[in-house]
């Protein structure tokens, strides 16, 4: 199983490489950081430092998004770091939430953000490409990369389209009933499509946080469920909250007592958005407790599919995170 690191590239953007450096050096295998260009610094700037000052690392977005930059430009960034370090990147995709809305610009469809998806890939790939009736290449590419493409969703709409059409699956909670909920969806659009849903890679991402003081550990996780929140005040408002076939209870349940949401405080610790967000949701959602329950979730979660699992590393002992993880999580889990 792979661990990947996922981080906000506040400034300065040295910190950033730092982590990537350490994470690299405790057996994690990815490294991703958030794409909203007002809310932190641009990161296709801070990944070429990432990707000069690592070995292995594979470095992208969690999660770009197809309407703040036009899609040739981000193909054009993807090919030319795999040009310079040996084919080292990947891409999260997903509709757009604080990108777009910070910007006042509603998230885009599913079907914009799987031609997004094709357009960038095939470009990567050095493939000619039909992008909006005119067929184009990037000329420079002589010989091309297989970019992943994972995507993320929560929705049955979403879950189909990323069965039908992604890379990867990214499930932004480490809940084992959603888990097992929206894999299972996944893959079943993956067969309807001819596909082989063991190609699709599924990727669990979330908060974790080593240690024995659980009620400082909820503290500083809770901004996760108002971030999660966003995306399930939108499912909600679309299904209901009494459609579990639509919407599970376990996502709808803690929505009803959310009454907004500060961007300016976006998946930060402390985030005053989130006080509505219950310890329960926070122990579902988040891998909290000492390294053998970190070890026990992690068991637990591969066996229902995951062989992805990227931590969110907003809170107040990053360092002390990566080195559990380093010296216990990850070679327990490995053997």
């Amino acid at each position: 199983m792979d661990f990947g690191v996922v981080m906000q590239t506040d400034p300065p953007a040295s910190r950033v490489v730092e982590l990537t450096r350490l994470a690299e050096a405790n057996g994690f295998t990815h490294a991703w950081t958030f794409d909203s260009h007002l809310l932190w610094q641009e990161p296709f700037v801070i990944y070429s430092r990432m990707l000069a000052e690592t070995e292995r690392m594979v470095v992208g977005p969690m999660v770009t998004n197809p309407g703040t930059r036009d899609w040739t430009v981000l193909a054009s960034l993807f090919a030319t770091l795999n040009d310079m370090y040996g084919g080292r990147t990947i891409c999260g995709m997903g509709r757009g939430d604080s990108a777009l809305r910070c910007i006042g610009r509603k998230p885009r469809t599913l079907a914009k953000m799987v031609e997004s998806m094709k357009v960038i890939k095939g470009l990567v790939a050095g493939e000619e490409v039909d992008y909006d009736g005119t067929a184009i290449r990037i000329p420079w590419i002589a010989e091309g990369w297989d970019l992943p493409m994972w995507a993320a969703g929560y929705g049955p709409k979403a879950l189909a389209t990323i069965g039908r059409h992604a890379d990867g699956f990214i499930l932004q909670l480490a809940d084992p009933q959603i888990l097992e909920w929206t894999v299972a969806a996944v893959r079943a659009a993956a067969m309807g499509a001819g596909r082989d849903p063991d190609e699709i890679a599924v990727c669990v991402v979330a908060p974790a946080y080593v240690g024995d003081n659980i009620e400082h550990q909820r503290e500083q996780l809770r901004w996760f469920g108002g971030m999660v929140g966003n995306h399930v005040h939108d499912l909600v408002k679309r299904y209901g909250s009494d459609n579990p076939e639509m919407v599970p209870e376990a996502l709808a349940d803690y929505i009803a007592a959310r009454e907004g949401y500060d961007y300016s405080h976006h998946g930060r610790a402390g985030n005053p958005s989130t006080d509505f967000v219950p310890d329960a949701i926070v122990d579902r959602f988040c891998v909290l407790g000492t390294a053998e329950d970190h070890i026990a979730k992690m068991r637990l979660l591969q066996d229902l599919g995951m062989d992805h699992f990227g931590i969110y590393l907003m809170h107040d002992d990053q360092e002390a995170t990566l080195h559990a993880y380093g010296e216990q999580v990850i070679p327990a889990v490995d053997t």
